[in-house]
């Protein structure tokens, strides 16, 4: 109950089954849950036939509809959360991230970043595979990025990331409503304006294989249009009250009362 890698998917009937077989064959305690969409594909049987074979590491969560890639994430953090996991991972299903990497991440977090990102645009980072006006696009985003936001992130859209359960609690995940590009980067901005540490792992990302991406305009352009969106709010609203998980802190504070009416 340490460490769950989190894989949303929507049609990846050719992808599931070999991506999950890569992250145990790590042999290093990783649990899966799959966040399925209502994939008409199939994907969901294919993940039900690996029950048996990996029982009490693999579990599967089943919503109706395409729901988006922000939402699915977040039903998979709460979760993790409610079932005590101390790290949690994001993962694409379609082997653009290198399984093998998930323990570089899992030791960024440990050696004390809240927040360990698989980076493209770091030293060492790389991308194959993509289309140059793919690249250009996705530089040019973290770029613009950079500027809008001031965030200290050199690939603030990645998708490869792993998160300590203190970061996750910390975020008042009610609050965070982008669903594509934008909802890798208001998590990322959430946690930085919070305090929390932020550390980029070096990775080298492959285009997929198979299936097909789910990359689209309208993900685009809430990329663009939210970007500004943080970091209006950040100027002129109180975004770190906000964004902070008043429950946690509630609650952390009745747990104080609870002491001092003891002494």
């Amino acid at each position: 109950m340490k460490k769950l890698v989190i894989i949303p998917t929507y049609n990846e009937k050719e992808n599931i089954a070999s991506i999950t077989e890569a992250v145990f064959l790590l042999d290093q305690q990783f649990h899966v849950l799959i966040i399925d969409d209502g994939s008409p594909d199939g994907t969901a049987s294919i993940v039900k036939s690996l029950f048996s074979k990996y029982p009490a590491q693999l579990f599967l969560e089943e919503r109706k509809g395409k729901s988006g890639l922000g939402t699915a994430y977040i039903h998979g953090f709460r979760w993790a959360l409610e079932k005590g996991y101390q790290f949690i991972f994001e993962m694409d299903a379609d082997f653009s991230h290198n399984p093998a990497d998930l323990q570089k991440l899992y030791e960024a977090c440990t050696e004390g970043a809240g927040v360990a990102v698989g980076s493209r645009y770091v030293k060492n980072g790389a991308v194959e595979n993509w289309p140059a006006n793919r690249i250009m696009l996705s530089k040019g985003a973290s770029l613009y990025t950079r500027i809008i936001t001031w965030m200290p992130v050199m690939d603030p859209t990645a998708g490869f990331v792993c998160y300590r359960r203190e970061v996750l609690e910390a975020i008042n995940l009610s609050g965070i409503h982008f669903v594509g590009y934008a909802f890798q980067i208001e998590m990322k901005f959430a946690a930085w304006k919070l305090g929390f540490t932020i550390k980029e792992v070096p990775i080298t990302f492959k285009d997929r294989k198979l299936g097909d991406s789910k990359m689209n305009k309208g993900i685009i352009k809430e990329g663009v249009f939210g970007v500004v969106k943080l970091r209006w709010q950040s100027l002129f609203k109180n975004y770190r009250s906000n964004v902070k998980n008043t429950y946690t802190v509630n609650f952390q504070q009745q747990e104080q009362d609870v002491v001092l009416e003891g002494k």
